[in-house]
C-alpha cells in the first residue's frame, strides 16, 4: 500500500533549512510574498529541482520544461500540491493588522487588486481591502474597476454555472446592496461609483440610495450616507424601518414633498410625525391612509384635520386598520370609503355582511371580489344581482366557487375571461383554453398558477433574480 504523504501543513513545519520547488507561473501572491512567508518556517524558494528539495508546488499549467522537471520530483517521490493548496494555507496565515498596516504606508494598489481577488481571504479583510480600492474616473470603463466588482458578487452573490454572466451585469450590484446584511460591506459598497439602475416601469435608482432602503444598515453606515447630502439617498431613508426616530424627524425637518412620501409610508414613525405629515401635500396624506397602521388615536388625529371626503375615502383600503377603527369607518355615511371598505381583504366576513347590510349598491362589485367574503356570500350575489361588474369581479375572486366560475366561463363574454384569466383559482382546464387567447397575456402573466407553471418549465429560480 502507497504511503499517505504529509499534509502541507506538517511539511512547513518539518523542512527548516529545506526548499520548496515552485513550477509553472504566479498566482494571487508574488515571488517575494511567498519568500517572505517561507522564511518564518526557514525554507528557501527555488524554481530548480536539487537534492533539497521537499516539497514541490505546481500551477495547473506548465511547460514542457517545467513538466520535466515535475517528473523527475515525482520519480524521487517528493510530495505534490497544487498552487491552490499552497496558496490558501498563505492566506489563512495572513497576519491582517499587518497586512494592512502596509498596504497603508505604501498605497500598494496593485497589492490591494491582487488580495481582493483572492477568495480565500475572510470577509472582514476583504471589506477592508474594499474601502482602499481606489476607484478610477467614473467617465472611464477600467478593467480592474469591473474585475473588483466582479470580485465583490463572485464572493457574495450565489451565480448559478450557467448564470456567469451576471457577474459582469452592475444590476447583479443592485442585488447586493438590497440584501447584503453586513454593515461594513454596505460601507464599502458606498465607496463604488454610485451607479444607476433603470429599473422598469420605474425611474433610476442608484447604488447609494439602493444601499440607503437596506434595513441592515448601523451608526456608522447611516452617518455615512446622510454627510453624502443626497436628496435621493435622503428619501431611501425616509422610508427604512431601521432608522431611529430621531434621524426620521430631521428628514421631516427638511420639508420636502418626496421625502416627506417616503416617511408617510414608513411604519417606523410615531405619532407626532403622523400627525405633521397629515397637514402635507394630498399625496403625502393619501400614502399615510393607506399604508401606516390606524388605531382609534391616530383616526381621532385624521379627523382633527377635516380632510377632503374623498381623500380620507382612501383609509377605507388600508390593511393595516385595527378592528375598533373598522366598526367605526363602517358606520360612516361615506359612499367612496363604504366601497374602499368592501375590496380591503382584511376586513372579516361579519363586517362584510355589516358593509352588505347598509344596502349600497356601488359597494356590491366590491364586495363580489373580495376574496375574505364567504362562499355563501359570493352564491348570494351571483344568484340575486345578474349585471356585468358582479359576473366580472366574481370572475377575478380566487374565493369564487369552482361552480361558478365554470358557469361563468360558458358565457364565453371576453371582459369576464379577461378577469378569470388573473385568478389563481380558475380550474386548470379553463386556464389551458385561456392561455391560447393572446388578448389575456397581460392578465395571464399576473396568475400565480401561470407563472409557477412557467418558472417550472424554465428551471428558473425567481429568488436569484431581484431586479
Amino acid at each position: 500500500m502507497a504511503q499517505e504523504q504529509p499534509s502541507l501543513e506538517t511539511l512547513l513545519s518539518t523542512s527548516a533549512d529545506k526548499k520548496f520547488l515552485f513550477l509553472g507561473r504566479e498566482g494571487i501572491f508574488t515571488k517575494d510574498e511567498i519568500a517572505r512567508f517561507l522564511k518564518k518556517y526557514d525554507i528557501t524558494m527555488t524554481k530548480n529541482y536539487d537534492d533539497d528539495v521537499v516539497v514541490t508546488i505546481e500551477h495547473s499549467s506548465l511547460n514542457p520544461v517545467e513538466e520535466d522537471i515535475s517528473c523527475m520530483a515525482y520519480d524521487n517521490k517528493v510530495p505534490t500540491f497544487s498552487l491552490d493548496e499552497f496558496e490558501k494555507l498563505l492566506s489563512a496565515g495572513i497576519n491582517d493588522d499587518e497586512l494592512l498596516m502596509g498596504i497603508k504606508l505604501s498605497n500598494d494598489q496593485e497589492r490591494v487588486f491582487r488580495l481582493l481577488g483572492n477568495a480565500n481571504i475572510s470577509e472582514a479583510l476583504f471589506v477592508k481591502l474594499l474601502m482602499m480600492y481606489e476607484w478610477h474616473d467614473e467617465e472611464e470603463d477600467n478593467r480592474d474597476d469591473r474585475d473588483v466588482i466582479m470580485f465583490t458578487l463572485r464572493r457574495y452573490i450565489d451565480i448559478k454555472p450557467n448564470e456567469a454572466d451576471l457577474l459582469y451585469s452592475y444590476l447583479t450590484l443592485r442585488r447586493l446592496a438590497t440584501e447584503a446584511t453586513n454593515p461594513k460591506l454596505l460601507l464599502a459598497l458606498i465607496g463604488f461609483p454610485n451607479f444607476e439602475f433603470l429599473i422598469r416601469g420605474k425611474e433610476k435608482v442608484t447604488l447609494r440610495e439602493t444601499i440607503a432602503r437596506n434595513e441592515n444598515l448601523d451608526k456608522e453606515v447611516i452617518e455615512k450616507l446622510v454627510s453624502l447630502r443626497d436628496k435621493k439617498v435622503d428619501v431611501a431613508l425616509a422610508c427604512n424601518r431601521s432608522i431611529e426616530l430621531s434621524l426620521l424627524q430631521s428628514l421631516l425637518a427638511k420639508n420636502d414633498e418626496k421625502i416627506n412620501e417616503s416617511l408617510a409610508t414608513n411604519e417606523k414613525i410615531d405619532d407626532e410625525i403622523f400627525n405633521v405629515l397629515l397637514g402635507k401635500e394630498d399625496k403625502v396624506v393619501q400614502l399615510l391612509l393607506l399604508t401606516q397602521a390606524i388605531n382609534v388615536e391616530r383616526l381621532a388625529l385624521i379627523d382633527a384635520h377635516n380632510l377632503d371626503v374623498k381623500l380620507f375615502a382612501t383609509i377605507g383600503a388600508n390593511e393595516h386598520l385595527s378592528s375598533d377603527v373598522i366598526n367605526i369607518l363602517i358606520k360612516r355615511d361615506n359612499e367612496s370609503l363604504t366601497c374602499h371598505l368592501a375590496e380591503n381583504p382584511t376586513l372579516d366576513v361579519s363586517e362584510l355582511k355589516e358593509i352588505y347590510a347598509k344596502g349600497i349598491q356601488s359597494s356590491f362589485k366590491y364586495l363580489a371580489i373580495n376574496p375574505a367574503n364567504s362562499q355563501e356570500m359570493l352564491e348570494m350575489f351571483y344568484q340575486q344581482y345578474d349585471e356585468p361588474d358582479i359576473r366580472i369581479a366574481l370572475a377575478h375572486n380566487k374565493s369564487t366557487p369552482e361552480t361558478i366560475l365554470r358557469t361563468l366561463f360558458e358565457r364565453d363574454e371576453f371582459e369576464i375571461h379577461k378577469s378569470m384569466a388573473s385568478n389563481a383559482s380558475v380550474p386548470l382546464d379553463i386556464l389551458d383554453i385561456l392561455k391560447v387567447d393572446t388578448r389575456l397575456q397581460n392578465e395571464l402573466a399576473e396568475n400565480e398558477i401561470f407563472v409557477k407553471e412557467y418558472e417550472t418549465v424554465l428551471t428558473y429560480d425567481p429568488k436569484s433574480v431581484q431586479f
